[in-house]
């Protein structure tokens, strides 16, 4: 029997802050259109997901702002870091997130990206801005929670 490893292992880089900053809606799988000096990049942990976007432009999903550090023995082939990258996304999500996207403050941000089968693939998140009044409510709810399972813990001792 084949031992596989745990899903969480294949996590190569997570979006703390976005779920931090707004509310997520719904989620997306896509793939990434990438260069071989990227997946390297990639693979080595070095992309940095925190100021990311994707937007929807010419029935394309691109994804904006998200650092790829250059892969360190890459030569004169080298990518750009902060190139837009095509997302692979069927149409039919496509026009889903196009048609979300059009309300007033909403957007689409990545939430993590992981390797699937060999590929990379990105999580994308339709997201809605928190105010600051719902971040604190939110890291208030956190505390609480704490408070109660150290108390549980305390009263099973």
């Amino acid at each position: 029997m084949k031992h596989r490893k745990p899903q969480s292992d294949n996590v190569l880089a997570n979006n703390k802050k976005a779920r931090h900053d707004y509310n997520i809606l719904t989620t997306y799988e896509a793939g990434m259109v990438l260069t071989g000096t990227e997946i390297k990049s990639i693979r080595a942990h070095k992309i940095n997901l925190k100021d990311g976007f994707a937007q929807v432009h010419n029935g394309e999903v691109l994804l904006s702002n998200v650092h790829i550090s250059p892969y360190d023995q890459g030569n004169r082939f080298n990518h750009d870091p902060l190139r837009n990258r095509k997302l692979l996304l069927h149409k039919k999500e496509i026009a889903k997130i196009a048609n979300q996207v059009q309300d007033k403050g909403i957007t689409v941000v990545p939430l993590k990206v992981y390797l699937k089968h060999g590929f990379a693939k990105v999580l994308l998140g339709v997201a809605q801005g928190k105010k600051q009044y719902d971040k604190r409510e939110t890291i208030k709810r956190r505390d609480q929670e704490r408070e109660l399972q150290r108390n549980f813990k305390q009263i099973l001792r």
